[in-house]
Parts: structure tokens; C-alpha cells; sequence
């Protein structure tokens, strides 16, 4: 079986779910990481610790790994340690899975522990401690104290998150057999060898990551698919969840109380869903030409990223506990963009509206899917690059409506859109030389 670690993607991105370990001088520094990764504050699905790493930056500041390996020895040192540690002092005890990887050289590997997120909260009792409970915060560990702690118990004490959860009605038929074979092709996951059956097994997934497809009821034996599943290859999802659709409306003008509009529901899978809006939202990367000698003779009218990570985002951590739909609105001077669900626990709005809040997912297995797919960015950088990619094309920034029911991202469109619709304000100032054309004309005595 192939290894289950791409060592060359953790060393290439900076990332809430690797810690690098270079000597392993403390063991028990190992075992708090591999808790607060278990423990999963954030919802990212568990993380790495890799031993054997030297975490260092480049010219740029950006960070640079080099693998330096651990002799065979000091390998089986630290995994009896670290194991052992994880089955005595953590409770409820923490069993992670090892992968050993080419070092750089034959003297040397890599030691890497994975642990994936658990429904429990875990603590451990280091030397000369009680115990405690760590969570994990942007790249650095925490012991989880106070309102932290409170949170903390609070999730692993309620149910599994909506996207994690067995379908108490569905079936196996109620897969798409076609689509799910052609989900695994495009992940390069697919292996001719195996069955269908083989994937859907309960002991198998995809990543330590992705919980199974399916799980088989203890009493009755029946294989039922998770929710994630059934959204992104169900036959028809909106039969268990008619909210589970999308609703694009388009206006010929800046407001709702037009004449005439356009609607459309979008229905069938996430992926289904996503595709038809990503083509919709290109129909409005169009290009705006000015050749009257400005710096920029051609600019878009939004930019196709920033357009393109909203409408995933949305349906991506949507909450599908709520019983609408999510929305995308298109004016002539503005996209809005509305998902159901406030933002989740733990995430400052403040930070959330500048593109700095730590990431908290959802639906962290739909997020995984979409981001292998190229759909999503990866480590919650989504607002990030909406921000970023509206002010390098020269659009207004985004603004973040935020409520306890819902989130609504508007992307405005480019200042240069309002010469083609006079009556758009965009909130930048006209051309002097269009002022001089509306001023009234003066008359002679």
C-alpha cells in the first residue's frame, strides 16, 4: 500500500495541521501536539507531527523544511516512547498511526505520527503535571483553560459535525455507483483492481483525515452512507435535504424592484452545484476596455478567483442544519453571495472580515473533497484570497455581512462598470471630463 503521507506537499506550505520535530528532544512535547490535533478546536480533521524535519524560512521568509532524518535507533525510540505515552498518560488513550519515509539519505527516515480528529477530549498528564487539555491555535499548542476548556467539552459532548453523520434512512442504493467511481478517478484514487465494494468498506477512507463513506449498523448489519456522501455522489441529495440547493437570481439593475429578473435553482450534487456556478459566475469575468490612454486600457469586471472561492466557500461550510438555501444574487454593480449559518464558534468576526481569522471548518470533509479537487483553497485561506485578489484587480473590498443565521460576502465590481450603467454609483469619482458633459448649459444675457 502506498503511504498514506505526501511528505513533499507538508514541506511545501505552511500548515495548521504538520508539526515539525527535527531531534525529538522531548517526547512528551510530541504527545501534547498529537492531543490538541485528536482534541481538533478548530474542526481541520486531525494533523501530522514529523520527525526528522528541520523547519527553517528561505529568502523570502517563507518556510523552507529540510529532511535530515533520524537514525534507525533513535526511530524506534521515539515511536515506543511517544506510543507508549499516548496508551498511558493520555485518557482516553490515543493510538496514531505511523509512517516511516525515505530520509535523505540510507542511514536515515522520517518518522511521521498521524492522528485524525476523535469525537472525545482528550488529556495528558506530562511529567510533573496533571492533566490538561491542549487544543490547537493557528500553528502553535494551548492548554485549553477556562472558556476554552468549556468549549472544548461542550463539542465533543454534541453530535459529530453534520457532514461526519451516518444517514439513519440512506442506503447503499442511494449512492451513484458512476459518479462515485468518477469522483475517485478525478482524485487519482481510483485503482482498477478493487471493487466499488472495496472503498465503500467502513474500514476503509481516504485519508486519516476523511472519516469512511459509509458505516454498518452494529445491530442489522445495513451499510448506510455518511451525509458527505450522499452530497457528493448521492443519486438525488435534496431527498434527504430539499434545502441542499442553490438559488441564483440575476437583476438588470442595482436593486431587487426591477420588472423583469432572472432565477434559477440549482440542484443535484455539491459538485453538480459548484460546477453550474463557477461557469454562471465566469459569464461575469467579462472585460472592461477603456482606450482613452489610462495606465489600463483592460481590467475585469471581478476577478475570476475572487468570484470562484466565495461561491465554493459558501457551499462548502454552509450550515445544512438550516433549512434554506444558499443564494447568489448578481447585480449589475455587485455579486452577493449568502450562506446559512453564522460563523462558527470560536472564529472573531473582526479577524474573519480581514482575512486573518484561525480556520475553522464546517464541514471538514467536504472541505477536504474540494480542495483535492481545485475547488477550494486549503488551511482557511479562501477570505484571504478574496481579499487579496479584489484589491489586486483594482475592486472595492469585499464586505462580510455577518449574523447568527447567515453569512453574506458582496464582491462590488470595478469602478470602470459604471461608464457602461450611468446611473451605478461605485463609489469612486467620475471622470472630470464626464462632469463637464452633465454640468448645465449657461445662457447669455
Amino acid at each position: 500500500m502506498p503511504p498514506q503521507v505526501d511528505i513533499e506537499s507538508l514541506a511545501t506550505r505552511e500548515s495548521e495541521q504538520v508539526e515539525w520535530k527535527e531531534n525529538v528532544a522531548d517526547p512528551a512535547d510530541v504527545v501534547r501536539t498529537l492531543v490538541a490535533f485528536a482534541n481538533d478546536f478548530s474542526n481541520l480533521g486531525g494533523g501530522y507531527v514529523v520527525c526528522g524535519g528541520r523547519e527553517t524560512k528561505d529568502a523570502h521568509g517563507f518556510q523552507k523544511v529540510e529532511l535530515v532524518g533520524l537514525t534507525a535507533a533513535r526511530i524506534r525510540e521515539t515511536e515506543g516512547r511517544v506510543t507508549s505515552a499516548c496508551a498511558q498518560f493520555v485518557s482516553p488513550p490515543l493510538i496514531p498511526l505511523l509512517e516511516e519515509l525515505p530520509g535523505p539519505d540510507p542511514e536515515h527516515r522520517v518518522l511521521v505520527f498521524i492522528v485524525a480528529a476523535t469525537g472525545q477530549a482528550h488529556s495528558f498528564r506530562g511529567p510533573g503535571e496533571g492533566g490538561r487539555y491542549y487544543i490547537r491555535l493557528g500553528r502553535q499548542n494551548h492548554e485549553a483553560r477556562n472558556g476554552l476548556l468549556l468549549q472544548l467539552l461542550q463539542r465533543k459532548g454534541a453530535r459529530e459535525p453534520w457532514d461526519r453523520r451516518v444517514h439513519p434512512e440512506a442506503r447503499v442504493e442511494d449512492i451513484d455507483l458512476v459518479a462515485f467511481r468518477d469522483l475517485l478517478q478525478r482524485l487519482h484514487l481510483w485503482d482498477p483492481a478493487r471493487t466499488v465494494d472495496a472503498y465503500l468498506d467502513p474500514a476503509t477512507s481516504l485519508s486519516p483525515m476523511v472519516p469512511s463513506f459509509c458505516v454498518r449498523e452494529p445491530l442489522t448489519g445495513v451499510l448506510r452512507p455518511r451525509n458527505f456522501t450522499l452530497l457528493l455522489v448521492g443519486r438525488n441529495p435534496q431527498q434527504f435535504w430539499p434545502e441542499a440547493h442553490v438559488i441564483l437570481s440575476a437583476y438588470p439593475d442595482t436593486h431587487r424592484a426591477t420588472p423583469h429578473a432572472e432565477r434559477h435553482e440549482v440542484f443535484g450534487t455539491l459538485l453538480r452545484q459548484a460546477e453550474t456556478l463557477l461557469k454562471r459566475m465566469d459569464d461575469e469575468v467579462v472585460v472592461l476596455m477603456d482606450k482613452t490612454g489610462v495606465a489600463q486600457p483592460n481590467v475585469v469586471k471581478y476577478p475570476r478567483r475572487a468570484l470562484h472561492e466565495a461561491v465554493v466557500n459558501a457551499l462548502a461550510h454552509r450550515d445544512y442544519d438550516a433549512f434554506h438555501p444558499v443564494r447568489v444574487t448578481v447585480f449589475v454593480d455587485r455579486v452577493e453571495i449568502g450562506s446559512p449559518g453564522g460563523l462558527p464558534p470560536g472564529v472573531d468576526a473582526d479577524l474573519f472580515r480581514q482575512g486573518r481569522a484561525l480556520p475553522v471548518w464546517r464541514n471538514q470533509a467536504l472541505a477536504w473533497f474540494l480542495n483535492k479537487l481545485g475547488l477550494a483553497q486549503a488551511e482557511g485561506q479562501g477570505i484571504a484570497t478574496i481579499i487579496h485578489t479584489a484589491a489586486a484587480s483594482g475592486c472595492p473590498a469585499p464586505a462580510f455581512q455577518l449574523t447568527a443565521d447567515s453569512l453574506v460576502c458582496t464582491l462590488g465590481a470595478h469602478p470602470r462598470a459604471s461608464r457602461n450603467h450611468p446611473g451605478v454609483d461605485t463609489g469612486t469619482a467620475k471622470p472630470r471630463r464626464a462632469q463637464r458633459r452633465r454640468r448645465p448649459t449657461s445662457h447669455r444675457p
